[in-house]
Parts: structure tokens; C-alpha cells; sequence
């Protein structure tokens, strides 16, 4: 007897990303069935797995993960990122996530993980050399934006300070600024109220944006 597909549910903010995940499930649809979710809503139907995007968040948003990895009608939650920061590693699982994946996972081996997850088992993919993933697209990718740049440009379309993106990100404050000034260039904007702009423009906005008036440059 065939089993029935595992539900995975696709929680992320960005419609791109669901797009670049659906096209990498697209030849296991035998083994995973999609349930689409964008844009900061709530799971609302039975799933086995929750797949929660870390793309935009960062290490203080923890009521969000919480709310995700506690909901009744998840069976199970993994976190997939690039960042393989022990410490996140560790409060994800401490929090009860059943996997912490690497975006560099081609999709065979991101399915095999999730069938694990969904038996039961803790699964934590190696640190990724890279912090680019194969393969995979975000918002901004085709405006020349890299994956960090991408992922600065829309925590400061959060409202995010450079002190708070630094912590989440777990950069050094230089690294942070370096990161902006090449996206500003690339997105031709030069302060960060325009960069704010460019984008909820261009599909950064989540669920949330937290402006300070006070933080008003790169």
C-alpha cells in the first residue's frame, strides 16, 4: 500500500522563495504534498511539517517561530536557512523544531530530511560552505541583489536598525554597513528611508514593519 504524501506547509513571507520551493518539491509530488502559505499567515489546516523560511527574520523574532512550532495542526517544524549559528541551533531545537536544514540542500536531499523529520527524527543538516542557496532564489535576485544583500534590504524594510540586523544576522556592525552600501548601490538609493521605499516596492515587506525616525541612514 502506497503511503500518502507527507503535508508540508510552506510558512514565508516572500512569494518568490514559495516559488523557487515549489519548483524544487515539483518532481516529488508522490512524496510531498504543498500547502502554500505567504505573506505572514497562519497555518490553518493539518500538516506533518511546517518548513519555516528564515529568510527576512532574524534572532528576535522568536514569538513568530514559537507561534509556528506550537500550533496544534503542525505535526512538525523545521527551520530552513543558511545561518548555522550554534546558538540558533540550539534555541530552535531547545524551542521544539524537529530539523534546522540548510538552503544549500538540493531537493532530493531536502525531501529525504523531511521523511526523516516526519518518522521522528531530529535532523540537523551539515553547516553550509556557502551562504548563497544552490540553486534557490530570493527577492532582489534579479536586481543583481546576493543573498545577504537581499536578506539586509529586508530587515531594514522591517525597520530594522543596523545594531539590530548585526544580532540577528550575527555579523559585525562593518560587515552590516558593507552589506548596505553594496545593495544601495545596486538598487540606486542612498538613504535608508529610499531604500525602505525601493522595498515594499519590490516585494520585501512582510507582515510587519517597525519604522524609527530616528534611523533614518545607512
Amino acid at each position: 500500500m502506497q503511503r500518502r504524501p507527507i503535508r508540508v506547509a510552506l510558512v514565508n513571507d516572500y512569494e518568490v522563495v514559495v516559488a523557487g520551493l515549489l519548483h524544487m518539491f515539483a518532481n516529488y509530488s508522490e512524496r510531498i504534498e504543498v500547502v502554500k502559505l505567504v505573506a505572514g499567515r497562519e497555518v490553518r489546516e493539518r500538516v506533518d511539517v511546517a518548513l519555516f523560511d528564515s529568510f527576512g527574520t532574524h534572532s528576535g523574532d522568536v514569538p513568530r517561530v514559537e507561534r509556528v512550532i506550537h500550533n496544534p495542526l503542525i505535526g512538525r517544524t523545521v527551520i530552513y536557512t543558511w545561518n548555522f549559528q550554534p546558538a540558533l541551533i540550539e534555541r530552535a531545537t531547545q524551542e521544539g523544531a524537529s530539523g534546522y536544514l540548510s538552503k544549500t540542500l538540493p531537493a532530493r536531499q531536502l525531501v529525504e530530511a523531511i521523511e526523516q523529520v516526519h518518522a521522528g527524527k531530529v535532523v540537523v543538516s551539515p553547516s553550509p560552505k556557502t551562504a548563497n542557496p544552490a540553486g534557490g532564489n530570493w527577492p532582489g535576485r534579479e536586481e543583481g541583489l546576493s543573498y545577504r544583500e537581499s536578506e539586509v534590504v529586508a530587515l531594514i524594510t522591517q525597520g530594522l536598525s543596523n545594531a539590530e540586523i548585526a544580532q540577528g544576522m550575527y555579523l559585525s556592525p562593518n560587515s552590516v554597513k558593507s552589506y548596505i552600501r553594496s545593495a544601495y548601490r545596486k538598487i540606486g538609493v542612498m538613504r535608508r528611508s529610499q531604500a525602505v521605499s525601493w522595498g515594499m516596492r519590490h516585494g520585501f515587506s512582510a507582515d510587519y514593519v517597525r519604522l524609527d525616525p530616528a534611523d533614518v541612514s545607512a
